[in-house]
């Protein structure tokens, strides 16, 4: 069996093994991800870029965020943007070769009034790129359905991390709740990204139960962040060393679990250092470029010379 044979019959035994492989070992790894690609045969990676459209004063509790109103950190706090901001970072990110653009909004979910306005403003540029995407906390049916019926693409929502890890990260809501809204958006004839971030102080088995949670999904797109520790959150220090390599290691276990869905590298990319270049043979076809939520992201410039150096190019 090759490539996607191989990553369709993977056990979560298997791929607990990829997560302990030693750093030695690597090189096999990225061969036999290697021989997946050439299945694909493509050469493109994929660029998004989002707006921070409504920041902080958030009632809920996640363990890693600086917006969470339990949070201490500093992090600036205002409404929702107006349109003519939001529609012009769009246009910038166009302008960048980002193929998706996302409004993300802090909170549970936005007001009548803030959806309303967000459909406006995705009905206004629905045939032009980048295609708009959302990522705006807990949503219903109705709502997702509105929202696809604006022009809206795809819609972004975070398992974050493992079913049965979920609680020591969040109380205020449930891991349930965010897979409804998963499968609402599903429902509603969008696609979906999801993902989580690695590193909040997930076992390795967690980590790995997470990549096949995604996959029974059928996400369209898997989001891997890793840890940026903020000081005044409740995740402020690492609870066990994870290094670039176990970083790396990650990203070819989720790339064989999930061969089918896009995997895109967001949050503390910088993180895999030297071997941030490998992460495109490891199976990743998209990376976020730009600033993040709350901390500095990457130049764009800098993105292009790192697929450069990759040999990929950005998609057309």
């Amino acid at each position: 069996m090759q490539g996607n044979h191989i990553m369709q019959d993977i056990s979560p035994d298997r791929a607990l093994e990829v997560l302990k492989t030693p750093e030695k070992r690597i090189p096999s790894l990225l061969q036999l991800c290697d021989g997946m690609r050439a299945e694909k045969s493509s050469d493109e990676v994929s660029l998004c870029s989002i707006v921070n459209a409504k920041s902080g004063n958030c009632t809920e509790d996640c363990a890693f965020c600086a917006q969470s109103s339990v949070s201490s950190t500093s992090c600036k706090s205002y409404p929702m943007m107006d349109s003519y901001s939001i529609l012009s970072a769009r246009r910038r990110a166009g302008e960048l070769g980002a193929g998706n653009f996302s409004i993300v909004t802090s909170g549970g979910s936005p007001t009548r009034e803030e959806l309303e306005n967000i459909c406006g403003m995705i009905s206004r540029g629905r045939e032009m790129k980048p295609f708009w995407c959302a990522s705006l906390g807990l949503l219903s049916l109705q709502q997702l359905q509105l929202l696809r019926s604006t022009g809206l693409s795809r819609y972004h929502h975070n398992l974050e991390t493992e079913r049965t890890y979920f609680p020591e990260i969040c109380t205020t809501h449930t891991w349930q709740d965010r897979i409804n809204t998963i499968s609402n958006a599903k429902l509603a004839g969008l696609e979906v990204c999801s993902g989580g971030i690695i590193g909040l102080g997930e076992s390795l088995r967690q980590r790995v139960y997470m990549a096949f949670q995604l996959r029974d999904l059928k996400v369209d797109s898997i989001a891997l962040n890793f840890l940026i520790l903020l000081k005044g959150t409740r995740i402020n220090s690492r609870q066990e060393f994870f290094s670039p390599a176990d970083m790396l290691k990650t990203v070819i276990m989720f790339g064989m679990v999930c061969p089918e869905a896009e995997l895109r590298i967001c949050a503390g990319r910088k993180l895999l250092g030297e071997y941030q270049k490998e992460i495109f043979r490891a199976g990743v076809t998209g990376i976020m470029t730009g600033d993040l939520l709350t901390t500095a992201g990457s130049r764009i410039q800098n993105d292009l010379e790192l697929l450069e150096t990759a040999g990929r190019i950005p998609a057309s």
